[in-house]
């Protein structure tokens, strides 16, 4: 795999493309993979540089190392001056892939912990699978900070009580990868050591698939999924005609007619 020239040096993130699947690792394994400024900086350019290129279908992101996937804002960055809500600008806002508009599936490889400000990453991510041995956690409310953003992106995720109860908590409580697949944040637990290649199976299958389709689809579900049910099959039926060619169709239907089936495995 090359690193694409289009992203220059890298310092904080590995960017690593093949087949049509990126993987984007956070590289800050001494820092718990914890983002500074030049992480958000450098997120931001993956992700832009990840909508626009085509070759890409899928993206796999993890964190280095085994000890935590993310940490959330590196709190040796954070100033010492009274925060200022009117000014305070929201790291969410440049690092999560679908606040910068990348409507291409995303796989949240968790290994190890993954707290706070992690959550803008998982909470934008497609889906999310796990080793056995990570935690998730929201320590805000610990270190006097209000949880807000996080919470909230957790909230479509998992029941309203268990987002409650994450919050309020804060570090005293952790919830086990069992516990997270059990309530729908994560969708697959697997043995430690076996994670890269459950999310590079799960990211071929989606890379096989044809990807106006698969773009489409993503779009649809996340518009629809603050919509009236009536309102969401109204924009379901604009993506429809979006995202399925004539040629596509004919293709699916040609495979379909011969005989054509892909190989399943069952989950």
């Amino acid at each position: 795999m090359n690193e694409p020239t289009a992203l220059g040096d890298l310092k904080t993130l590995l960017y690593e493309q093949a087949d049509g699947i990126a993987r984007v690792t956070l590289n800050r394994p001494d820092k718990y993979n914890a983002f500074n400024a030049t992480m958000q900086d450098e997120l931001e350019a993956v992700w832009h540089h990840v909508k626009h290129d085509r070759e890409v279908r899928v993206v796999i992101l993890t964190g280095a190392g085994d000890k935590a996937f993310c940490t959330g804002i590196d709190r040796s960055e954070i100033p010492d001056e009274e925060f200022d809500p009117f000014t305070y600008d929201d790291p969410g806002k440049r690092i999560g892939p679908k606040s910068q508009q990348v409507w291409k599936p995303v796989i949240a490889a968790v290994n190890g912990m993954a707290c706070g400000g992690a959550f803008y990453l998982l909470g934008e991510s497609d889906v999310i699978v796990s080793t056995a041995s990570a935690t998730f956690f929201d320590p805000h409310v610990t270190y006097g900070m209000t949880a807000v953003f996080e919470p909230l992106l957790l909230m479509p995720r998992m029941p309203f009580g268990e987002v409650l109860r994450m919050a309020l908590v804060g570090g005293a409580e952790r919830m086990s990868a069992e516990t997270a697949r059990s309530v729908g944040l994560v969708s697959e637990v697997v043995e430690d050591g076996e994670l890269a290649a459950a999310a590079q199976q799960l990211a071929e299958a989606i890379a096989a698939q044809p990807p106006h389709a698969v773009q489409a689809t993503l779009r649809t579900l996340w518009a629809a999924r603050d919509m009236p049910a009536a309102q969401a099959i109204d924009l379901g039926n604009t993506f429809l005609n979006l995202g399925t060619s004539a040629a596509a169709l004919a293709e699916g239907n040609e495979r379909f007619s011969g005989g054509e089936r892909p190989q399943w495995r069952l989950r």
